[in-house]
Order: C-alpha cells, then structure tokens, then sequence
C-alpha cells in the first residue's frame, strides 16, 4: 500500500460543502481552508493529526507518541520545526488534541512540504525518545483531496512501514449535511478513556466574529505584542467539538506605564521640596530638620531619576523576564507581564473570548524582604511614630490632621485657580457689558470663593498658621501675657530645641497659642469682604443698567406718541466706555491679591504641619514609600491592560458599560503566594499595591489619532490618587454611553485571593503562620460581597454575561465564604470560586506566583479546562488529556522558554508531590532551572 493510499480505519467517505473554491495557481494561499478574511486571528490553514497501527520494536509494550511538524518552501533547502502534538501515552492509535496551525503572517505556499514525524517516547521525565517514523506531503496535495484529508504512511529509517498517519484540514463553511458517524472503539490509557476524533470534526463552525484581534485591532496592538497563538480541537458531551485559540501576547504598557509613574512622582517629590523651600527663614533648629527632610527627598529624586533614564535607554523586549525580577534598573517594571487569552467556538456559533492577566507577584524584589514586606513596615513605622511622639518636643498630630492637611492643601491649589479663572471670566463679562455673563459668572466665582473660605475656616490651619509664626527667629508675641500682665513678652526659638520658650516669668504652659487665632481670622475675613464689595458693586452695575433700559424705552414711547412736546426731548446718560470694567477691576484686584495671600498663608502653613510630623520618622517613611511606588507601579501597569482589555471586548455591552460608569471595575486578583519565607513578604508587599489601586480612576477620551503612539495610555495626579486617560478611536468612542464620553470617572474595586500551593505552604501550615492569607482572603470576601450589593441596588440581572451554570451567583458567593472561613490546608475551591464570581460579575482576572511563570502557568490552564467543561460542554473523559495538552504544548510553556531560556517548569519531583493534584504539569515538562 502507498504512502498516499487510504487506511482501512478511514475507508468511510462522507460528501461535505465546499466554502470556496481553492486557487491552486497562486502562489499564496490567499482563500484558505479555515481564514476568514474578516477575522484576522483564523489561521490560513489548520489541520489536526491521527495515527493508526502504530508498531514499535519493543512489542511488551505500547508507544508514547507524538507528532513533531515541520517545514520547507522552495527553494528553501532545510527543515524549519513549526510545532509538535501533545504526547499521548499508551496507545498505537493516538488522536492528538493540538491542531496545527498556520496564521496569516505564515510564509507557507501550496508548494510547502511538510514532514510528519513520529516519536516515541521511552521515558518523560528524562526525555528518551526515538524516531518511529515519518511521512510527508506538499500543501497542493492536501487542497486537492476531495475531503481535504491525507492518509499517510509512516516509515522508518530503514523504510520499514510503522503504522499510518491521518491529515484532517479544517474548513469554515455556512452548511453542514448530515453526520455519518465513524465505527470505532475508544482508546484506554492508563486507566482512562479517550474519546476519539470521528468524522464530524471535519464539519464547520458558523463563524461569526465577537471578539476584538490582540494582532490587528487598532487599540489593542498599540498595547500588545509578540502573541503566540497554540489551537486545538477538543470533542463535546454532544458529539460535536469545540475550537480553541489560544494566545500569550506581551505588553508595551511594562515599559510605558514605569515611565509615566516614575516622573509624577519625581515632579511630585520636587515639587515638596520647592514647598518646603518657600516656608521662608525659620529659626536655626526648625531650618536644620528642614534640610534633613529636604536631602531625603533629594537623594530619593537622584534614585529615581537614575531609574528613568534607564527606561528611556532600554531597548530590550516589551517584558520583564523572571530572571531580571531583582534587576534595580527595571525595579518599576512589572516581572513576566502577559496577557492570556482563550477563544472559544463551537458549532452553534457561539464565539467567546477569556482574558487573565498574568504577572509576577508585584514585590520590591531589589529591596530584598529581610525586614519585610510593606504590611509588616507599615505597622512598625506606625509604632516609630508614636515612640518619637512620645520622646519628641514637636508638636503631636493625630493620623487624622494629617490626612485633613493634605485635603486642605489639594483643595487650597484647585479653588486658587478656580477663583483667579473665574475672576477673569468676570473681568471679560464687564469688558463686554454682558449682564446675562456678569451675573452667571459672578455666581460661579461667589460660590468657589466661598468654598475656599470654608476650606480655610478651621481650627488646624489656625493652630498651623500661629506654629509657622512661632517658628520665625526671634518670634514676638503681639499680646501680653496669658496672665494679664501688661509687659510684652518675647516668645523666640531656642538654638538647641524645637520647644518655643518664654523670655518674661511666666512658665510656657500659660503660651496658648489662641492668641494669634484672630489674625488669621482677618486674613479670610478680608476674602470674605472683598466678595460682598464685588456682588455689591455688580448689583449696582445691573440695577443701573436696567434703570438705563427702562429709561429708553419710556423715550421711545413718548417719542412715538407726542414727538411735539419738549419735555420728551431728554435722553438718558449714555454709558462711558469701561465703564463696568473700571468699576470691578480694582475690586478683583483686591480679591485675587487676598486670595493669594490668604492661600498663600494656608499652603505654608500645612506645609509646615506635614514637616513638623514627618520629620522624626522621614528617613524610614521614604524607604518605605520607594518600596510602595515600586509595588504600586508594577500593579497599575497590570491593571491598566486589563481594563483596556476589558473595555475593548465589552464596548457593545450596553449592560456591562452601565455597570462600569455605576459601580465601577471589579479587579481579581489571584494569588499563589506561600506564606513562608520570602514569599511571605512577597504577599504583604502584593496585597498592599492591590489596596492602593483603589485610589485610581480611569477616564475615557476620544484619541487624537489611530497612531499607536496616541493610543496609549496617559497618567496624571500624585500618590493621593492618580487618574487614566484610555484614548479610543473615534468609532470606539462613538460607541460609548454618554456618561463615559462626558468624562465620567471609574473607579476600581480591588480583591485579592491568595492560597500557597506549594512544599513551603506545606511547611507554613504545619511549622508557620498562615495568618495573613486568611486575613486577605477575609477582606476580599467582604469587599466582593459589598461590591455584588451594590451592584443589586442599583443595577438589574441582565446586565451579568449568561452562564451555564446551575449556581446562582449568592449561593457562589456563600460557598465562597464557607470556604474562606474554613481554615483548610491548601483549598484551592477558593481560587476555583473567586474566579468564578469574577467573571460572573464582569470582573477582570489576573494571577500571579512569584514569576508567573510556573504555578500561574497550572492555575491558568486549569481555569481554561473547567471553563471549557463548565461553560462549553467539553467530555469531561478528556479533562486531563486536554490539561496536559495545554501544560504541554500551549503558549504558557514558550513562557517559560521567553523567561530562562529553557521549555521547562521550575518544579522538581518532591515539590511536586506537595502540589495539589490538579496544579501538577505532565512529565517531561519540568526540571531543574532558574525561575
């Protein structure tokens, strides 16, 4: 029998469709089996592989086979390896679940020759194998066959015939005819069944695309990059097959987002500096602590600026890898940060796409964690500041004054320049004898004046303006004494300490500084005043100018009525030009220069306030607060693809849009962090950076241009709260609720649920603490339920993506909380849940280990099987062959050669026995290497 002669297995013909007539005389394939011109993430050809009869030498026993494929286009003279099947173990007839696939940046013609090559494997984990045989066909010969299907026969070395191989090209086609099943019995392996591939997997899939291209949408390819896409055909419950695309894609936003942050955050410390600088002379104690603070903040602005420049001249890959994860240069960039998507169809037309964010842990790795991560450095500066609370002579704030400061100081730079725009807008009104724009526009001005009247209005920035006072050299009090005294009393700045002390006899517990509060009072009341001169001024410009109009319209009717008479020859005093100009400006004059002053005042005096609590603690708060901009940055570069993803995919949901603009994104995070050792601290530094993204928001705005460089993403704002701008193409945006397109801002929700999976979990549970984990995990239940309330509130049910499952969202969530409560070793039930309700709430998904490299590689293929199972009826018979499938052959294990170099999870037989069972990859696949 020839190569090319059919099997007996495959005898059974069945009459199929054609989508379209292939043109053979061209030299590419531009009509190809399975593309469709309009999805530009269908491969130009697709075919999946089946062995038969396969003999090996050794006949006690049966092969571990797989497929390697690989290729040569004329004139090419070599064998270029394209891809390889998954292994199956213990059969002569293999049916491989990996399809092969060849996209449309494939250089691939119909004169390409492809080699099949079979190999049995003798042992996986050290990875002996052999050469059974091999076959090979050209592409023309495939395309000519009436059912586009080849069968093979494999010969050895020696040209012995060692079984057959099958050719199975898929097509997209409109219409299928009836199914003409396939006789054949399963396959056992190991112990399990293997369902096989009939010939209804050659009928074709109702395309309709739903889903935007990682490689060719406009504002995801500005984003994303280098994707790797692995396809495979797995079989149903109900006979039919399911067609997954699977794709990896690195990020440009690892090195965008660094960039951005890392320079707000330098203009952010500089600009403390400059604020500190304009506090002006203070007595010789406060100006020594004030140079200390400032040569903090110097030597932290000289680190990061390092860090920048070495941004700007990387010129590497748009990635982290887990090697480089402690490298001090890139200690801004996120380690290992991908996105993982999974594109699901099946003959019903269904099309639906899966998003994971997958990511490093975001940790100070450079920093190293002997001391810890931030929960366990920001409990113990919080108790360095009450020590030197305690020991110090300065004045004590609560954690609460301080937070107010900070508010007062932010509203105090916004109402500053909303009263000096809006003063001029005034200004322009009265130029034009405007009344309509006069009176709108003085109501606007009234209104913020007053607000940053209020603002200034409080008993701390009395007491904070009175402290800087005192803190002038050579300070003298303007009243007598407390006690009725009538001598004057100096009240000045010791040399050698902070604490102001009396010049007269009396002790320094008489000094209430209330004395001065009145002076401050007059400085806003001046503000105040200043306003009524001017609505009182505009009340009489309009009354005067309404007098004016009644006046000539008694003219006009007296004119028309006797124009005879003399007493109705008077005109009305015609108005001077500038008139209303010249009347408010020295008015506004005078508010804007209170205003100044008055703000002026305010700002130094919080400043002041901010100095005088972080100056016996400063050298530990900006260790700790270099730590947190490294976590924070490495979580929002991870964050913001994740909702540009999001946003994408969704901007035809008018359901999930509402949710979006109502209640805000829902970010879950996955961890898999041990709560021992290092990793410890790992997780105490990750869950801190997911808490702080609660201060981001995000804005939607219309891109400037479809250039790549417009649409990437543009940050503003400082550590109190940083905001997102997302440009969209015009269509996009058009596509948006109008709540979104007037600039609404969305919020976040943050969760995180971490369970260690790994030997030193293990250790941790038996020997150590898990404390922590279950504290996150606690947290994030109560934030996921409060946030599935509100959503209750205020939103209805439909606006929730549909699914099979039988559990309704409120019993998933109490499963949830059983489980979180439950204190049991390792119950990943709480990842597998928390996932769940993630994309039930139309949430988006990330997950982490230490490099997301290996345990992120086995949780995120297990979710894709028990997605395919739960939501797409996928046999459970081949839940594990699909698994191993994916660990073996899928686009996680070219993660793991982009990262070390080497196509191997970092695990070891040992460590493995401490997995879970489900988080164990295939033999063969994991060794021995750096992570």
């Amino acid at each position: 029998m020839s190569a090319s002669e059919q099997s007996p297995r495959h005898s059974k013909a069945r009459t199929m469709q054609h989508a379209a007539t292939f043109d053979l005389s061209s030299d590419m394939l531009n009509l190809s089996l399975a593309a469709n011109s309009q999805d530009p993430d269908e491969p130009i050809l697709e075919f999946s592989l089946a062995c038969s009869e396969l003999i090996t030498p050794s006949l006690d026993r049966k092969p571990n086979s797989f497929v390697s494929v690989s290729v040569t286009t004329p004139p090419q003279a070599f064998w270029t390896k394209h891809v390889q099947t998954e292994i199956i173990e213990g059969t002569s007839n293999p049916i491989f679940l990996s399809s092969v696939a060849f996209f449309q940046d494939s250089l691939i013609n119909q004169m390409t020759q492809m080699k099949l090559s079979v190999y049995d494997v003798k042992d996986r984990s050290q990875g002996t194998m052999y050469l059974l045989g091999s076959a090979t066909y050209v592409v023309k010969d495939l395309l000519k066959e009436k059912n586009h299907r080849l069968h093979l026969m494999l010969r050895s070395a020696e040209n012995e015939r060692v079984g057959n191989i099958t050719v199975i090209a898929w097509q997209m086609e409109d219409k299928v005819e009836d199914k003409i099943p396939v006789s054949r019995s399963p396959d056992t392996i190991n112990g399990r069944t293997v369902l096989p591939v009939d010939e209804s997997l050659t009928e074709s899939l109702t395309f309709r695309s739903k889903h935007s291209s990682l490689k060719k949408d406009a504002l995801l390819k500005s984003v994303f990059g280098g994707v790797i896409c692995r396809m495979y055909r797995f079989p149903t419950t109900d006979g039919n097959h399911l067609r997954i695309l699977e794709q990896m894609a690195e990020s440009m936003l690892s090195l965008h987002v660094p960039r951005q942050f890392v320079k707000l955050v330098i203009e952010e410390d500089a600009a403390r500096i400059c604020e500190l600088d304009d506090l002006g002379e203070l007595s010789p104690c406060w100006e020594n602590l004030r140079r200390q603070i400032v040569t903090q903040y110097q030597t932290l602005i000289i680190n990061y600026q390092e860090n920048l420049t070495e941004l700007h001249q990387y010129k590497g890959p748009s990635f982290k890898a887990s090697s480089l994860k402690a490298e001090k240069k890139l200690e801004f960039v996120p380690t290992n940060l991908h996105i993982q998507r999974m594109r699901v169809q099946d003959e019903s037309g269904a099309d639906q796409t899966y998003d994971i964010i997958t990511i490093g842990a975001p940790a100070a790795h450079c920093q190293a964690f002997k001391t810890g991560g931030l929960r366990k450095l920001l409990v113990k500066f919080v108790e360095a500041k009450k020590n030197s609370s305690s020991s110090s002579q300065s004045i004590v704030y609560i954690p609460q004054d301080i937070v107010r400061a900070k508010e007062i100081i932010a509203s105090i730079n916004t109402l500053k320049t909303q009263v000096s725009y809006y003063a001029e807008r005034l200004s322009r009104a009265a130029k034009e004898r405007s009344a309509n724009g006069l009176e709108r526009t003085l109501a606007i001005l009234a209104d913020k004046t007053r607000q940053l009247v209020t603002v200034c209005d409080c008993k701390l920035l009395a007491n904070a303006v009175e402290a800087l006072n005192a803190a002038r050299p050579n300070y003298i009090a303007s009243k007598s004494s407390p006690s009725g005294e009538t001598d004057q009393v100096m009240l000045r700045n010791d040399q050698d300490t902070l604490m102001a002390k009396w010049a007269g006899r009396n002790s320094r517990s008489s000094l209430h500084i209330s004395w001065h509060e009145e002076e401050w009072e007059k400085v806003w009341l001046n503000v105040d005043k200043s306003l009524d001169c001017i609505i009182q001024r505009v009340d009489k410009l309009l009354q005067k100018e309404r007098l004016r109009s009644e006046s000539s319209e008694d003219v006009f009717h007296c004119d028309t009525a006797s124009a005879s008479k003399k007493d109705c020859h008077s005109t009305p005093e015609e108005p001077s030009e500038g008139e209303w100009s010249e009347a408010l400006y020295p008015l506004l004059m005078t508010l804007t220069d209170c205003v100044a002053m008055m703000g002026d005042k305010a700002k130094k005096a919080m400043v002041f306030l901010l100095m005088q609590d972080s100056a016996p603690t400063i050298a530990m708060d900006l260790t700790i607060q270099h730590r947190r901009d490294v976590v924070f940055c490495q979580t929002l570069t991870a964050l913001i693809c994740g909702f540009i993803i999001k946003l994408r995919n969704c901007l035809r949901d008018d359901g999930y849009l509402r949710q979006l603009y109502t209640i805000g994104l829902l970010a879950q995070f996955e961890g898999l962090l041990s709560t021992y050792g290092e990793e410890l601290a790992m997780l105490e530094d990750m869950s801190t950076g997911i808490s702080d993204l609660r201060n981001v928001t995000f804005k939607v705005i219309q891109a400037m241009s479809t250039s790549s460089v417009d649409m990437l993403p543009v940050i503003t704002g400082n550590r109190d709260g940083f905001n997102v701008r997302i440009p969209l193409p015009g269509a996009m945006f058009d596509a948006l609720p109008r709540e979104i397109q007037s600039g609404m801002l969305l919020r976040v929700q943050p969760v995180l649920f971490n369970v260690g999976i790994n030997e030193q979990q293990t250790l941790a549970e038996k020997f150590g603490d898990t404390s922590l984990q279950e504290m996150i995990n606690t947290e994030s239940l109560g934030r996921l339920n409060s946030y599935y309330e509100q959503f209750k509130e205020v939103l209805p049910d439909d606006c929730l993506p549909r699914s099979r499952s039988q559990t309704c969202l409120p019993e998933l969530l109490r499963f949830l909380g059983q489980n979180v409560h439950a204190r049991k070793n390792k119950n990943v039930d709480i990842l597998w849940q928390a996932a769940e309700i993630c994309r039930r709430l139309n949430g988006v998904r990330f997950t982490s280990c230490k490099s997301a490299k290996d345990r992120t590689a086995m949780s995120i293929t297990l979710e894709q099987c028990l997605i395919l199972q739960h939501e797409h009826g996928m046999a459970p018979q081949v839940f594990t062959q699909a698994l191993d499938c994916m660990r073996s052959e899928g686009c996680r294990r070219e993660n793991t050669m982009k990262n070390v170099g080497c196509r191997k999870y970092a695990f070891n037989v040992l460590q493995l026995k401490a997995f879970p069972k489900h988080y164990r990859p295939p033999e063969g696949t994991f060794g021995k290497v750096d992570s």
